[in-house]
């Protein structure tokens, strides 16, 4: 009893004005950055999304040389530094450059594809437009500038207490329904609102400060990292349905909490340790004593977080690190990566054969058009945009609506989300990935079958 008096009177002490603001107003920035939808040139989209957004379309025309030459640097680093002992103690560029053969061997593979679609030499498989300038022209221009915005901007979110905020009031959410921590519906939010990427990169971010155990990150990042809704009506006016955007996304947020609740109970996420990672280890506490409402706990933890910042200088830092890290570590896998997994999809009949088992289940939830649409269910493993490809040609509406909704709840494509987790720390591998696909795919095919059917009865 006295005990908990004690924990009582800890946790309900008066903070200082001063001590209040500094959680306060960052996290007010935070949120007006990262979770607030702001209409702008006729599309939904976030604060970060504008500034990404601006400087993507004011240099738009010398992102690809300027990233290639960014690769070639992170290629060339990684090998230099095995020969410079002395730069090897800079722990910054040790971080960045001091890496394993396999992956310099693809940051090599990303340099070389980056310089041969920028240049329209070599093998027309790789810089086609189908493969290597998707990746070149389309994609890492848009993790270039998000990811700069993102890293500098995401301590406003993790290091000034509104995770813990958020984290403490809605557990009792999060906790029953998708056995997680309340901080992690900051992570769905801020990909709802902006980018699964940012997304993905928080829930490593905290992983790797011990707020997330192997499990929880594994499963956030699998199930949460949802598609924006700027990128959800990209991706209904593609295939021709953004009239029926409402039951769409509708549809979309009903499949995507399905699994949600459904992927983390069953292997191989729900097999993976409730432990933290090692060198950090547990840095979280969202239990509330007994006799402490929720918002008073909310609160004490929030500014109790915001108090270990000690320099503005150091958070500074971190977020040139990271951006560093990103720049030089991730979009060199992601020229790499995102291109063979688009060869494959686009030259090979791989994803084809793989589809073939599909087709009786399509007959069966009596979707037309099933040997065309087959396809369409697979080959998002390699990239989100591709099943809209695919299935852009296909005649009917049901089908392609049924296809847009499939390309924005299966999550795992290699082209960004899969390379993002794969380089990380959380402990989750290839072939696990490519199972968690293939769950989600057969959890959320015949509920949006279903409300399909509903839609266009």
């Amino acid at each position: 009893m006295e005990l908990r008096k004690q924990e009582t009177q800890e946790v309900t002490e008066q903070y200082t004005k001063k001590q209040l603001l500094k959680f306060l107003l960052p996290s007010l920035a935070g949120i007006l950055l990262f979770l607030v939808p702001v209409s702008f040139q006729g599309s939904v989209t976030i604060g970060l999304g504008i500034l990404a957004d601006g400087l993507q379309a004011a240099i738009a025309d010398i992102i690809p040389l300027f990233m290639t030459c960014v690769l070639w640097i992170s290629a060339v680093g990684s090998i230099l530094i095995k020969f410079m002992p002395a730069v090897r103690k800079q722990p910054f560029l040790s971080s960045l450059f001091n890496i394993g053969l396999f992956w310099v061997i693809l940051r090599f593979t990303g340099a070389v594809f980056a310089t041969l679609t920028l240049t329209g030499s070599g093998p027309s498989v790789i810089s086609s437009e189908l493969t290597g300038q998707v990746v070149l022209y389309d994609l890492v221009p848009v993790l270039m500038v998000w990811f700069l915005f993102a890293s500098l901007f995401m301590p406003l979110l993790l290091e000034f207490g509104l995770m813990d905020f958020i984290g403490a009031m809605v557990r009792k959410v999060m906790q029953p329904i998708f056995k997680l921590p309340g901080r992690s519906s900051v992570d769905a939010l801020a990909s709802w609102m902006g980018s699964g990427t940012v997304g993905v990169l928080l829930t490593t971010q905290q992983y790797d400060g011990g707020y997330y155990t192997k499990r929880e990150a594994a499963v956030v990042a699998t199930n949460f990292s949802i598609a924006s809704i700027a990128f959800s009506l990209v991706i209904a006016r593609f295939i021709g349905i953004d009239h029926l955007f409402v039951q769409f996304y509708f549809t979309v947020a009903v499949c995507g909490i399905v699994a949600a609740v459904i992927c983390p109970r069953i292997p191989p996420l729900s097999k993976k340790k409730d432990t933290y990672y090692e060198p950090v280890g547990k840095q979280i506490d969202e239990k509330v004593p007994a006799g402490i409402s929720d918002f008073k706990w909310a609160v004490d933890q929030a500014v109790k977080k915001a108090d270990t910042v000690k320099s503005a200088r150091d958070v500074v830092n971190r977020g040139i690190f990271n951006v560093a890290d990103i720049w030089f570590g991730l979009i060199p896998l992601v020229m790499a990566l995102g291109t063979i997994a688009l060869i494959i999809a686009e030259f090979t009949p791989v994803f084809t054969f793989l589809s073939y088992p599909l087709i009786p289940l399509l007959n069966l939830l009596q979707i037309p058009e099933a040997n065309a649409a087959a396809p369409a269910m697979i080959v998002g493993f390699a990239d989100m945009f591709l099943p809209a490809v695919v299935g852009a040609g296909i005649e009917s509406e049901l089908t392609r609506f049924i296809i847009g909704v499939m390309s924005l709840t299966q999550l795992i494509y290699m082209s960004e989300i899969g390379i993002l987790l794969i380089k990380s720390k959380i402990p989750i591998n290839l072939l696990e990935l490519f199972i968690i696909f293939l769950q989600r795919t057969l959890i959320t095919l015949p509920i949006a079958a279903l409300m399909a059917h509903l839609f266009f009865f």
